[in-house]
């Protein structure tokens, strides 16, 4: 019991360390995942073609999403605008499918879920639970795509102007850190599996 003890404490007192250290870094991270909404395509398989008809897929996504989330200016506001036109973004992508030669089904939806740590151009979302448009072709088993739709990186050239309309100062740094913060980043990643798997 004592050899216990005496494991455990020492253990402990680190690991509130290093959560202290590191909780307004957890803050913000999940501040960003509250705030942000993705676009997140998986392929049928990681063949060749499967990949290609991926991208193709996200090319139409892109250019119909234009003219829907054009004004959007919260997150409420590109989610509602996203169940309203999810027909019509489904549709989309099933052209794109079929024009292409394939009769794969495609299935899109808004989700919730969690995402690892990605680098999307020259921004870094950190890992957490986010609202995505989720659109599976075929089985779905490929290499996925995504993209960021809100705040609207993938769809506009955003300045950062315009971010900081939408995000903090402290939320902008981070995603524009280029990794200088990579084992924050890490930290936070194992932190949001684990309370994933508890939720």
């Amino acid at each position: 019991m004592k050899k216990f003890i005496s494991i455990f404490i020492p253990v402990f007192l680190i690991l509130a360390f290093v959560f202290s250290y590191i909780q307004p870094f957890v803050k913000t991270s999940e501040s960003i995942s509250d705030e942000v909404f993705r676009l997140h395509i998986i392929a049928n398989s990681d063949s060749e073609d499967d990949q290609k008809l991926k991208l193709l897929v996200r090319d139409r996504v892109l250019e119909e999403g234009r003219g829907i989330f054009e004004n959007c200016d919260s997150l409420e506001d590109i989610i509602l605008k996203c169940r309203d036109n999810l027909d019509i973004l489904t549709k989309a992508a099933e052209e794109c499918v079929s024009e292409n030669g394939y009769d794969y089904d495609v299935n899109a939806y808004i989700d919730k879920e969690y995402f690892n740590t990605r680098e999307y151009e020259s921004i870094t979302l950190p890992s957490g639970i986010y609202n995505a448009l989720k659109i599976e072709i075929g089985e779905a088993k490929g290499h996925n795509w995504w993209c960021v739709m809100f705040p609207a990186i993938c769809l506009y050239s955003v300045s950062e102007t315009e971010l900081n309309e939408i995000l903090t100062e402290e939320e902008v740094e981070l995603i524009n850190s280029n990794n200088k913060y990579e084992i924050r980043f890490k930290v936070v990643e194992i932190y949001e599996k684990i309370k994933d798997k508890i939720s």
